[in-house]
Formats: C-alpha cells, structure tokens, sequence
C-alpha cells in the first residue's frame, strides 16, 4: 500500500458520508447524490459532515440573497427569499420539527407529548413557533445585509447554517432516544468522535466566513449565543421528554441557525 492510499480511502469515505448526509438532511433527489434511498443511512461516524452540508443550504440561500439584490430588490424582500430557499431545499424538514415540538409542550405527561409529535397536525404552539423562526431569520438576515451588504450577509448564512447543523449533532450525541424506533434512532447515533468533529468543523466554518463578514465581536457573540441555545435546547428536551426524537433535532436546528444570526446582526 502505496502512502497516498490511506488519503485517498479517507477522501473517498468524506465523501461517501457527504452523499449520504445531502440526501438526508434535503429533500432533493437522493439520485443525485448516487445514495439509496432505500437503505437506511448510518450517521454513527457519518454525522461529522452535517456542518458542510449545512454550509451549502446557506450558501443557496446566500446566493439568492446576493441575486435579488443585484436586480435592486430590498434586503427585506431579499431576505424573504433566502429563507424560502433554505426551506424549499431541506423540505422545511427542520422547521416541522421546531412545530411538533413546540406542540408537543402541551402534552401533560411524557407519552402524550409523544403522541402530539407524531400528530401531523399542526397546534397554535406550533404555528407560533413557525411564525417566530421564519420572522427572527428574516429579520437578522436583512439587518446584516442592510448593514455590511448581502456578499457578507451570504457569509454570515453559510455559518449559521453550519453551526446550527453542529448543534443539531450535539442533541443527537448528548440525549437518549425517547422511544424505540424513530428517525433519530434508526439512522445510528452519532459517536463522540463524529459529534468533536461537527463542533470544530463548524467553529472552522464560523471563524472563516463570519469573521471577515462582521467582526470578530459579532461572530463571538453569534457562537455563544448558539453555544447557549443548544445548552438550552438539550436542557429543554431532556426535562420534558427524557430523550430525543427526531423532530427534537430539528427544534434544536432551529434556535441554534436563529441565535446565531441574531448574534451577528447585533453589531
């Protein structure tokens, strides 16, 4: 064995994990990523890449955010539509998960919630929670687009959007499944390895794209904000429902993207 073999076997596995998690964390076709989409994925190593893959939905969002401001489309409008962009690619995947569990928080006892979740209905709670993290997210985004213009604004996002994918590995690594079965189980919990190596490819991703685009007291302040919102996300999760669900990680997703950019349009 020649000593570029083992890069190349380590090359060619990121980017098997990279197929793998493109298809799961998106709702485009698993073709395109060469992934059967029959087969259950394991993300018990695989889970490390989720910040990459993250950095490329805000890099979508991103673009049409610079695009739309190309042909004079207001910050807020253009804001609007990287939101959406986001959103149309990941199937609002993470977003039903902030809903259900938003919903679920009216359930008196662990197995009703549970219940709740698994509802496909959505509750006020839910709808509220949507509300508020579609508006925080647009909010921020045409705060720092209108403040240091929408090339560092789609840096920003890029970030966010890693860092959020990180926390989202964080929940997943650090609670137990609340049920047998279920998407958060089935799919392989990420290793302490896999969860390391989210955290620090997602503080590579924040310190290379934030920094530059607003300062480096903005971008501290946007990790620790995320930093807390998972803290508290897992806190949250672990007291009202003993463990995770798959719709838990997406609820974390969620108030970690919107920490993050609220802390880098702050200054």
């Amino acid at each position: 064995m020649t000593d570029g073999q083992p890069l190349q076997s380590e090359i060619g596995v990121a980017i098997a994990e990279m197929r793998a998690a493109a298809a799961f964390l998106t709702r485009l076709p698993a073709r395109w990523f060469r992934v059967d989409a029959t087969v259950a994925p394991n993300f018990r190593q695989a889970a490390r890449v989720f910040p990459v893959i993250g950095a490329f939905i805000g890099l979508a969002g991103g673009l049409v955010l610079a695009i739309a401001s190309l042909l004079g489309v207001a910050p807020l409008v253009g804001a609007v539509l990287a939101v959406a962009t986001t959103v149309i690619i990941t199937g609002g995947l993470h977003e039903d998960g902030l809903a259900d569990f938003a919903d679920s928080l009216g359930g008196s006892t662990t197995e009703r919630k549970l219940e709740i979740m698994a509802d496909s209905r959505i509750g006020a709670y839910g709808a509220l929670a949507l509300i508020l993290s579609v508006s925080a997210r647009i909010a921020a985004i045409a705060a720092i687009a209108a403040a240091v213009g929408p090339l560092k604004a789609t840096l920003v996002l890029i970030a966010a959007e890693a860092v959020s994918r990180a926390a989202l590995v964080r929940l997943w690594h650090d609670l137990p499944s609340a049920k047998l079965g279920g998407l958060s189980n089935d799919a392989g919990v990420p290793d302490q390895n896999a969860m390391l190596v989210a955290l620090a490819t997602a503080a590579v991703i924040a310190i290379v794209f934030s920094l530059p685009a607003v300062g480096l007291w903005a971008t501290v302040l946007a990790a620790l904000l995320a930093i807390i919102a998972t803290w508290a996300a897992v806190r949250i999760v672990a007291r009202t429902l003993g463990g995770r669900t798959g719709d838990t990680l997406g609820a974390c997703q969620q108030v970690a993207v919107i920490a993050f950019l609220v802390g880098a349009s702050a200054f």
